[in-house]
């Protein structure tokens, strides 16, 4: 089972602006005519119902969106980059692998999220002709895109979750009570990928069941498939304990007293949850000996009794499941905020640059933005030179300057080079 991935995504760059002239009949001096850059591909993550697993995504080590191309003459705007789209299954949380931020949560079907922002397109030339200069020999380079590093996180939807240790019969229950085909066998850890199936029962209502791997005592701390197990049945609202009554191999009291141990160290909150205990196999010769050791220990629970062999007790467990469904879907919802949550959006617009105070009149600009389109500037050239700082002045540089303190003749820095500030 794939639930668990590292994936790099690179959002495209924004294409160059173009600097071209305009060349027509009747238009013997034509002015600046170039286009602007198009924009680069965003990441998208969508979910995809056909997908169960992240097992496509498992070699893929990054995705990579289309850059911008470059604009053109008569301001013709360059093509846009082209969009990627990660298509993964219902129920995974994406989150930033840097800092583990949760960035979405996809828990509809088809939900689509864009989670890498393509460049800008820079301005063609012609946007930065003024009366001083009607000829400007510059044009914007475009924002690079986004980047970062993605953890993926898969966590099945179900309503109800078969939980046990391996062997127990939890297969067999699924197979028994949904169209399920999960492989059966009689050796542990028969069940790698968590199997899930729909109950339909007679009276018309119905819900999702999965079969989770099986357990081992110390699966908290991640023996065995502890830790694939257990992230799954947090989004279960019901839990069904499935017990081997058999007594060939296993010790019913001692089985449900270590699940139960590994859920509380895992999640104090899953042990919490409802929790229906199931006598499998109750077709032994030993099984009514054991159920009587059982029920010794644990005198005030309700157990079901079921032979998934031979079909029976089945029924009386899936109406019990599907109504303590019903009763906690009543307390999810009231435990819900009246709007909708949206699990993720970008955050509010922040300045593409800081101002740092170094000193002895000395001031530094630090932006990865301002650095790259100062190394696109020829400031042997009067013209790039006047253009590049009236982008600066857009920006809210020359403001942000002032607000910090700079006066004129103040030495500013920016990238590599030093400019002379006049307000």
């Amino acid at each position: 089972m794939i639930d668990f991935i590292k994936i790099k995504v690179k959002a495209g760059d924004g294409g160059k602006g173009c600097v071209a002239w305009r060349h027509e009949k009747f238009y013997a001096n034509g002015g600046p005519f170039g286009g602007d850059g198009g924009r680069g591909g965003h990441v998208y993550i969508e979910v995809d119902t056909n997908e169960t697993t992240l097992t496509k995504l498992r070699f893929t080590r990054l995705v990579k969106a289309g850059n911008g191309e470059p604009g053109k003459i008569k301001k013709m705007h360059g093509a846009d980059g082209e969009d990627v789209t990660i298509k993964v299954p219902l129920g995974t949380m994406v989150r930033n692998a840097a800092n583990g931020d949760l960035l979405a949560d996809l828990t509809r079907p088809h939900q689509i999220v864009m989670i890498a922002k393509g460049g800008k397109g820079g301005l063609g030339n012609y946007h930065f002709a003024t009366a001083r200069n009607d000829a400007p020999e510059y044009a914007q380079p475009g924002e690079i895109g986004e980047s970062l590093e993605l953890q993926l996180e898969l966590r099945l939807l179900a309503d109800a979750g078969l939980i046990g240790f391996p062997s127990v019969g939890k297969s067999t229950f699924l197979s028994v009570v949904t169209r399920a085909r999960p492989e059966i066998a009689a050796y542990p850890f028969t069940t790698i990928d968590p199997n899930i199936g729909v109950v339909s029962l007679p009276d018309e209502r119905g819900f999702v069941l999965a079969d989770m791997p099986g357990l081992i005592e110390g699966a908290a701390d991640g023996k065995g498939l502890g830790h694939e197990f257990l992230r799954h049945i947090r989004r279960c609202r019901v839990l069904i304990h499935v017990i081997d009554m058999s007594g060939e191999e296993r010790d019913p009291v001692e089985d449900y007293a270590i699940i139960n141990e590994e859920l509380e160290q895992y999640d104090p909150e899953l042990r919490l949850r409802p929790q229906l205990v199931v006598a499998n196999k109750m077709d032994a010769e030993l099984a009514p000996d054991m159920l009587e050791h059982f029920r010794e220990h644990y005198p005030d629970l309700k157990i079901y009794e079921v032979s998934t062999l031979l079909h029976q007790g089945l029924d009386e467990v899936l109406y019990a499941a599907m109504d303590c469904i019903e009763q906690q879907r009543v307390v999810d919802e009231a435990n819900e905020p009246e709007e909708e949550v949206v699990v993720y959006r970008y955050e509010p617009k922040r300045p593409d640059f800081e101002i740092k105070n170094l000193g002895n009149r000395r001031w530094k600009v630090e932006s990865a933005k301002v650095d790259r389109l100062a190394e696109q500037v020829n400031f042997d050239n009067e013209d790039d030179t006047y253009a590049f700082a009236r982008t600066l002045t857009k920006m809210g540089i020359d403001h942000a300057l002032r607000e910090a303190g700079c006066k004129d003749g103040d030495q500013v820095i920016v990238g590599t080079y030093i400019m002379d500030f006049t307000d």
